[in-house]
């Protein structure tokens, strides 16, 4: 092609004169931006299309990363032909080496693109892998997926401009152990990130708690584990310290725990304690926010002030306003039962004794209230 142009070029010039070249280097370049629009609406978006109705999602989602790399193609190939033209000296070898190392850096812009969390090939790799696990492992494949195209295109590119990474990584090898303790705490974060994902402590979105935090995990990355915590303050913990915590997982709970002590007048009747009992164990078995599994409703022990009754169940939900608005509407149903019994809840009190000092007077006792500590 290069032979013919540089002919017709020659003929042309008797006519253009001087300026045959460049006017045909501005040509060539207007002619491959026509090129890329041509290409873009009858063959690129054409095949798109055909593709997006196929099972072959991988294709698609490889031509869909390349959409922007491609456009940008016909440019580089415009600009490369058309400055061939001018044929000026000294240009060849600098010309053909930024334009190989244009068609590197596009082929590795696509595979970039290609890797993202986003494409459609990584969510399908995601629905392939178990729900507690694609969304950590995911982001964090394609990271690491990203990080090694950068370094390879770096790598072709040093090669290409004639640079030698042999010595670059020979003075790796003899600063190693200056690089190894340098590195220590990134190599720890990175295999700590990797451990969190394979033992499925959590995955994005889960509730956590530990001694060092609590709180809603958004991400993970080489280095730490972001958490959100309640009062909405973003919390960077690294991966090796999170890996060799004790770590409470709130959303792994199948119900939520409901247990309290119920203190009754010691005034209250056995007959009145029995009903009272059996009503409050009927209600929860009942109760259709309540898991019938595991359901204790007994009178446990006589407390200082109070005969007590011990309750303990469990919510269906574990959502935190859920889970209040159930034990809420149980409490409302447990004084409804004690007002329909008349059962008075105690509160904690005292008898005292006192004794005068006069003769013969015997000593008066005295029960009055004895309010508890911040009453």
């Amino acid at each position: 092609m290069m032979t013919w142009l540089n002919e017709w070029l020659v003929i042309q010039a008797v006519y253009l004169g001087i300026w045959s070249k460049p006017l045909m280097s501005v040509l060539i370049f207007l002619f491959f931006l026509f090129v890329r629009k041509v290409f873009t609406r009858l063959v690129f978006n054409r095949l798109l299309k055909w593709l997006g109705n196929t099972k072959a999602e991988w294709i698609h989602s490889l031509l869909q990363a390349y959409e922007r790399p491609l456009w940008t193609f016909w440019i580089v190939l415009g600009l490369y032909l058309g400055l061939k033209v001018l044929s000026v000296p000294g240009w060849e070898t600098w010309l053909d080496k930024l334009f190989r190392s244009a068609l590197i850096v596009l082929a590795a812009w696509g595979l970039f693109h290609f890797t993202s969390t986003s494409s459609s090939w990584m969510v399908r790799l995601g629905q392939r892998f178990d729900v507690h696990v694609d969304r950590i492992f995911i982001p964090f494949l394609s990271r690491a997926l990203r990080v090694f195209i950068v370094v390879l295109t770096f790598t072709v590119l040093a090669q290409e401009w004639g640079y030698r990474i042999e010595g670059f990584i020979a003075g790796l090898g003899l600063g190693g152990l200056a690089v190894s303790l340098a590195a220590k705490d990134l190599l720890a974060n990175l295999f700590g990130g990797l451990a969190i994902i394979t033992e499925k402590h959590f995955t994005i979105g889960d509730w956590i708690q530990t001694p060092t935090v609590e709180g809603t995990v958004e991400g993970i990355t080489f280095r730490s584990t972001l958490i959100r915590t309640f009062d909405q303050a973003l919390v960077t913990v690294p991966n090796s310290i999170l890996a060799n915590e004790a770590i409470k997982n709130w959303s792994k709970m199948g119900k939520r725990r409901v247990t309290f002590h119920l203190g009754l007048s010691y005034f209250t009747p056995r007959e009145k304690i029995q009903r009272v009992v059996q009503r409050i164990r009927e209600m929860l078995q009942q109760h259709p926010d309540v898991h019938p599994e595991t359901i204790l409703v007994y009178f446990e022990q006589f407390g200082e002030s109070s005969l007590d009754l011990f309750v303990y169940f469990f919510t269906k939900t574990t959502i935190w306003s859920e889970y209040l608005q159930v034990r809420e509407d149980c409490n409302f149903k447990i004084l409804e039962i004690l007002e329909e019994e008349g059962v008075e809840l105690a509160f904690p009190s005292r008898t005292l004794y006192v004794e005068t000092q006069q003769e013969n007077t015997p000593s008066r006792r005295v029960r009055q209230p004895f309010p508890s500590d911040g009453a």
